[in-house]
């Protein structure tokens, strides 16, 4: 019988001198996925540059699709996800992601399938990149070099952007991401140029030198962010679609990397319904029980609480008169902060900087996705190595 447990190490509580001692993250962190997340600058100028080398051009033939269909699961999916919100609600054509194998039903000769996947070989991509060759659809295959993907997209003599398998699929977003929207540009669907990739690729190697590893806690924005949400129920809203996407990768890098339970999704959608956490078992109703002079480390059995973060996209959607107003997100954010502060919920905010959506999405996205691996460390848990993923592969191909 499998042990239950095997290969589950860590602590329960998180010991935030973990991480101000660099020298003992070569320890924790033996496969690297700080080097890894660090690296989101040059994945973004290494995709673009084998994107140019890709014969995009084959996509122009037949003019402008009638739907774009991005099929993958995972970080794969969430590339889907960033061209629909970068594309924005002027987009002329509906962007689809798609998370499940095959393609949807509706699929034709009309349309372009972008199958995307970190190692070229997940079941996902490559069912959808087989059934859009085998219904005429236009296809771009995106994924690891001399993989099984690349071997479709050759049979279908499709366009394919290999990505190098330098880091797992989950610290991998830029490098999927990339190529999905340069595809998308030469389809006439995004206003993606070279100073944007460029603004962004910057902006991810400024926030890697903030959130690197020697930078102590009070200075560190991820590290702070982690030890914020050490032993929490994090909830993560975002308070525009940009912010959301960026809201929900953050929820993907805790779940994966530090193992937290956490709730994310779209403010506006919360405060129909979610917004009521705050008043709940976690939030207001332990609050309104606790010794506000009571040291939380002297308290037996101290609850777990809810930590409330709020990804903002700073105002920089106000020129796109499609969108929500911004000052309606403004109230609302300004709002949710309110009835958190009054409920004792603790709350972070992140707030997007940049010209174009991508840097925006970028200045979201970088110090949450440190702060996810800093929260592991914290726990003694190695980021890169999850023991019930690969027992859930094991249980699932008997």
């Amino acid at each position: 019988m499998m042990d239950g447990t095997a290969g589950v190490s860590g602590r329960r509580v998180a010991d935030e001198s973990a991480l101000d001692d660099p020298e003992t993250f070569a320890e924790q962190d033996p496969g690297g996925m700080l080097r890894f997340t660090a690296s989101a600058g040059a994945q973004v100028r290494e995709s673009a540059s084998l994107a140019a080398e890709a014969n995009l051009a084959l996509l122009e033939d037949g003019g402008r699709p009638r739907a774009v269909v991005i099929a993958g699961i995972g970080t794969a999916g969430r590339t889907g996800d960033v061209l629909a919100t970068v594309a924005g609600p002027r987009c002329p054509v509906p962007v689809i992601p798609h998370r499940s194998a095959g393609v949807p039903g509706w699929v034709g000769a009309a349309d372009v399938v972008i199958a995307v996947s970190a190692s070229g070989r997940s079941p996902e991509a490559l069912g959808a990149a087989e059934a859009a060759h085998r219904r005429g659809a236009r296809l771009v295959a995106v994924g690891a070099p001399d993989s099984q993907l690349q071997s479709v997209a050759e049979r279908a003599r499709a366009p394919f952007i290999p990505v190098p398998r330098r880091a797992p699929a989950r610290a991998s977003l830029w490098a999927l991401t990339v190529p999905v929207l340069l595809a998308a540009r030469t389809l006439g669907l995004v206003k993606v140029n070279e100073a944007d990739l460029a603004e962004t690729a910057a902006r991810l190697d400024a926030d890697a030198d903030r959130c690197r590893p020697t930078a102590e806690s009070f200075v560190n924005p991820a590290k702070s962010l982690a030890l914020g949400l050490a032993g929490s129920i994090p909830i993560v809203w975002g308070s525009s679609p940009l912010a959301t996407v960026a809201a929900r990768r953050f929820g993907d890098t805790l779940s994966a990397n530090a193992r937290y339970p956490v709730v994310t999704g779209a403010l506006g959608e919360a405060g129909r319904g979610r917004v009521g956490l705050l008043d709940g078992a976690f939030g207001g109703l332990v609050e309104s029980a606790r010794d506000i002079f009571a040291d939380r480390d002297e308290i037996e059995g101290d609850p777990t609480r809810l930590r409330l973060v709020l990804l903002r996209d700073g105002g920089l959607n106000a020129e796109d008169d499609t969108d929500e107003p911004f000052a309606v997100e403004e109230r609302r954010a300004d709002a949710v902060q309110t009835l958190a502060e009054r409920r004792g919920v603790r709350c972070d905010v992140v707030t997007a900087e940049g010209g174009s959506a991508l840097e925006r999405l970028a200045s979201l996205v970088a110090v949450p996705d440190f702060a996810s691996v800093y929260l592991a460390l914290a726990h003694g848990l190695d980021p890169m190595a999850v023991p019930a993923i690969t027992e859930m592969k094991e249980l699932s191909n008997q």
